[in-house]
């Protein structure tokens, strides 16, 4: 007995893990099970459980039979193919490049399936799933390669989210050109990209299962090489394992499975983020399901539990009449932002994460030679701005028009693009400044109001009160602008200051809430009448069109202010952007003076979102590209990066007015066109 009697005790540990696993298993299959059963009983119809079973055992009356088999059995299995896709993609992505944050939507995936298939049905052509679902693996296979190329195959964590976020604002900002600039031939795209797994019969589901099914064997075939990566590269390799073929199979086929869920439901948001970080805490206590076959099934009954839940949600606290036209994309959006803030949250750093920039000093003569020719440069550019468009005007035409005497066509052309030239170079100056003291407080040369999600929250809140309220003057759009950026600024910089601003708890969490900020607009602009919506993504874009002189009024406001405040307080500009110990060394109040230049940021960012709607990354590049020219002080930087964000937005609204005229492109989309290559640049640049 005494030699037998430890046995049990020895082999206890591993019978008991592989029983929780079991278990583990069973319980996610059985809430699958429910989720599916509840959702099949959910719609605008009267069917409940009962008319189902009848209707799966052919007793039901005709019409109940036709809803059940027609629209809620093949939208309950969308939900389950898609999710399981998305979670199996988000599993591998994250195994594969040991990064807890990669999946399709911080790669760029979504984003770029979405772009593809927004091209077809541009040009017109009519292709089967199949074919379609080819169309979107292109394209976020393309994404994936460029995103992890520039963070390094993924094991940079805020690089990564860094460069999939950029890549997905300049994808997404092509996407809608192309909704806009065709919207009969995009009709319903909007909607689609916001992730609906409502289907018109079973086809979708069946022609897509089996590619799903093959990529999921696939990585279920090179699952133990998966797994040798964990040790690392140099031990993979001694144990024989091919590193960079095992990460391109792996990336491909999680690509094709999230291009499989795309095609079939529109990009649904987070869900391959969620349901790995969901499975990886219950590897905490169940060790089998660390391994790659284990977690990989897992994770899918984990996504599609997601993507079920999140429709059964969003129809049990939704009316059944709008519920329809709600995506079950703005839930998991939503629900997905919560989880990267709160990952954020558990990410520990410093604020001096990042080297800093090496600019040389130029002397007083280079300066003023530089202020000299950007002035230059935005006279041309107002000039420009003035005569050019789908009217094209003389410069005597001009004069004419400010001394009264033009004809009436000369004044009408003249009274309607003279304030959208005034908005876009006054939107662009505020957007660089708000830029620039964003960057100063928080030491972070990434970190700009879109990225951060100030602007999102600016946007936020105007398509709230353009959607509800059309009749809203320029004033109410300002104040709701004002409103929404303040409140988001409030929880990023609030949550962000727990560590000191770090660089990566800030960026992560800005782009959380950003995302956030996303699925709300895009909820308000589904459920909105389509002259809203249209609206809405026209102001979205970043477009000037129809502004008035008081549009200007509060932004040139704010860019007074912020000047003003910028060049007084200069040195505690200086101060403030250097480190946390030479300003109190000083005497100088560190709370305060960040306090009062947020503020001021805040303030800019709104109005400009309020003046001239979205525009991305004018308060990243103007800032870097003024220190590149003049060095760090900021009595010089202030100066030269109102003139660039001028330019910058100057020139984007002219040629987004001039290049497909009579058809007009948001200066918003020109920018985040110029701006992606730029900000990918700089990731490059850092990684090297």
């Amino acid at each position: 007995m005494a030699v037998t009697a430890p046995a049990p005790a020895t082999h206890s540990p591993a019978v008991t893990t592989r029983t929780g696993a079991a278990a583990v298993t069973a319980l996610l299959v059985l809430l699958v099970a429910v989720l599916a059963v509840v959702d099949i009983t959910q719609g605008t119809a009267a069917v409940g459980a009962t008319d189902v079973w009848h209707a799966l055992t052919g007793r039901a009356a005709p019409g109940d039979a036709s809803i059940v088999i027609a629209s809620r059995l093949p939208r309950m299995t969308a939900g389950l193919l898609v999710g399981a896709a998305l979670g199996a993609a988000g599993a591998a992505l994250q195994a594969v490049t040991r990064n807890p944050l990669a999946a399709p939507d911080t790669l760029a995936v979504n984003a770029g399936s979405y772009l593809a298939l927004a091209v077809l049905g541009v040009t017109g052509a009519s292709l089967p799933l199949l074919a379609s679902s080819g169309v979107a693996f292109v394209g976020a296979l393309t994404a994936a390669a460029v995103v992890l190329s520039l963070s390094g195959l993924g094991t940079g964590t805020v690089r990564l989210v860094l460069a999939g976020s950029a890549l997905t604002l300049g994808l997404t900002s092509l996407t809608q050109g192309l909704l806009l600039l065709h919207p009969e031939r995009t009709n319903g795209l909007y909607q689609w990209s916001q992730g609906s797994i409502s289907q018109n019969g079973f086809d979708g589901d069946v022609q897509m299962a089996p590619v799903a099914a093959v990529a999921v064997v696939g990585l279920l075939l090179v699952a133990r090489r998966v797994d040798a990566l964990a040790l690392g590269d140099d031990a993979a390799r001694g144990l024989g394992v091919p590193v960079r073929t095992t990460r391109v199979t792996v990336v491909v086929l999680a690509s094709l499975l999230a291009a499989t869920a795309v095609t079939l439901a529109g990009p649904l948001g987070f869900v391959g983020l969620c349901a790995p970080a969901l499975v990886r805490l219950l590897a905490r206590r169940v060790r089998p399901l660390v391994r790659m076959r284990a977690s990989l099934l897992v994770t899918a009954l984990a996504g599609a539990g997601l993507v079920l839940g999140a429709d059964v949600l969003l129809r049990a606290t939704v009316p059944p009449e709008s519920a329809v036209a709600v995506p079950t994309g703005v839930v998991t959006g939503i629900v997905g932002a919560v989880f990267l803030v709160a990952m954020a949250l558990r990410v520990h750093d410093s604020a001096a994460a990042s080297a800093p920039e090496r600019l040389r000093i130029p002397t007083r003569t280079v300066y003023l030679a530089t202020v000299a020719v950007l002035i230059g440069v935005l006279i041309a550019v107002l000039l420009a701005g003035v005569l050019l468009g789908d009217t094209k005007l003389l410069l005597g035409d001009v004069v004419n028009w400010a001394r009264g005497t033009a004809v009436q066509p000369v004044s009408y052309v003249l009274d309607t693009r003279v304030p959208r030239v005034l908005a876009a170079l006054l939107a662009g100056a505020a957007l660089a400044l708000s830029g620039t003291l964003v960057q100063a407080v928080t030491r972070n040369p990434l970190a700009e109001p879109g990225v951060l999600g100030v602007s999102g929250g600016g946007a936020l809140g105007a398509v709230l009160l353009v959607t509800t309220v059309p009749s809203a003057g320029s004033w109410g759009v300002a104040g709701a602008a004002f409103a929404g950026a303040a409140l988001t600024a409030l929880v990023v910089f609030g949550l962000a200051a727990r560590g000191g601003f770090g660089q990566n708890r800030l960026v992560l969490v800005g782009v959380g809430v950003s995302a956030a900020t996303s699925a709300f607009i895009g909820l308000f602009i589904v459920l909105t009448d389509p002259f809203n919506a249209t609206k809405a993504l026209t102001w979205l874009s970043g477009s000037t069109y129809g502004r008035t002189l008081p549009d200007t009024v509060p932004v040139a406001a704010a860019l007074v202010l912020g000047i003003v405040l910028a060049l007084v307080r200069r040195t505690e500009l200086d101060l403030v952007s250097l480190d946390d110990d030479t300003p109190a060394l000083l005497g100088l109040r560190l709370a305060p003076a960040r306090l009062g230049f947020l503020v001021a940021a805040v303030l800019l960012s709104a109005t400009a979102v309020a003046a001239a709607g979205t525009i991305g990354f004018v308060g990243l590049v103007a800032p870097h590209a003024a220190r590149a020219l003049v060095g760090r002080r900021h009595v010089r930087v202030v100066p030269v990066t109102l003139l660039l964000g001028a330019a910058l937005v100057g020139t984007a609204d002219i040629l987004g007015r001039t290049v497909i005229a009579p058809a007009q492109l948001g200066a918003g989309l020109m920018t985040a066109v110029i701006g992606t290559p730029y900000f990918l640049y700089l990731l490059m640049r850092a990684r090297r």
